[in-house]
């Protein structure tokens, strides 16, 4: 598997290759590389935009049903509906493509107050994206789901856990947030795992081969969130060392590699 992305940064370089996962392989940690390796010179961090787009979503069994839901859209089986789903899992990427489709607002619960509540559901579509316990306003939420019924808006909401999970107070919300249909997303298969490797070093436009996709996807911890955190690292520390982006760095910054 490669990616290829222009222009390529100066420090993009193909590394190396193992499709044999290996037992209790350690998870990805910035903590890990601390007292081993060493700046030999600047380097700047720079935002990195990551396409959202509905051609830009790879698709998978871990999410499988998640796109089923959005691109089932309008036929909801219900106008609020909740996508479920670990850190990284790609429930922000299905929220923004469905928001593109519906014409809907987006904001974060945390965000959300009694008073901004008309104005987001102004298009009659809004995805409301990290519903945690204890980290929204829950009367906001309330008068929220309580005003969509009645316009008969749609609402995507977004979460780590289901909605039976969360510590409510209220118990009106909490029963109505329970009703809620609840779409899970998985954590990514080996295929779509290493897909996820390729895509976000396409996204740093960094060009790797098949070899330094198969060393990471055999040594990280299965998840979306890991695979980005070690692009991310991998790419940095390339850039930070003045050194070219190898299988020999990646191992450097494994821990315990």
């Amino acid at each position: 598997m490669s990616c290829e992305a222009a222009p390529q940064k100066a420090n993009s370089r193909p590394i190396g290759s193992n499709l044999q996962a290996e037992a209790g392989a350690p998870a990805w940690s910035k903590a890990s590389v601390a007292g081993r390796v060493h700046p030999r010179q600047l380097a700047f961090s720079l935002p990195h935009a990551e396409s959202l787009s509905r051609d830009n979503f790879l698709e998978g069994p871990a999410n499988t049903a998640g796109l089923g839901l959005i691109d089932s859209w309008p036929e909801w089986p219900n106008r609020i509906m909740w996508l479920a789903g670990p850190e990284g899992s790609g429930k922000s990427h299905l929220a923004a493509i469905w928001a593109e489709e519906a014409g809907a607002r987006s904001t974060m619960a945390n965000a959300l107050t009694a008073a901004s509540v008309p104005g987001a559901l102004a298009t009659g579509a809004l995805v409301v994206e990290d519903l945690e316990a204890k980290a929204f306003d829950e009367r906001a939420l309330f008068h929220l789901m309580n005003l969509a019924r009645e316009d008969g808006a749609y609402v995507l909401f977004t979460g780590r856990e289901v909605p039976a999970s969360l510590a409510i107070e209220l118990r009106d919300l909490r029963s109505r947030l329970r009703a809620v249909p609840v779409v899970a997303l998985l954590p990514p298969d080996d295929q779509l795992f290493r897909g996820l490797i390729v895509k976000f070093c396409a996204d740093r436009q960094l060009t790797v081969d098949e070899s330094v996709v198969s060393y990471l996807a055999t040594r990280l911890e299965r998840s979306s969130a890991a695979a980005r955190r070690a692009v991310e690292l991998l790419d940095s520390e390339a850039l930070r060392l003045g050194r070219p982006v190898t299988r020999a760095l990646a191992a450097e910054l494994l821990r315990d590699a």
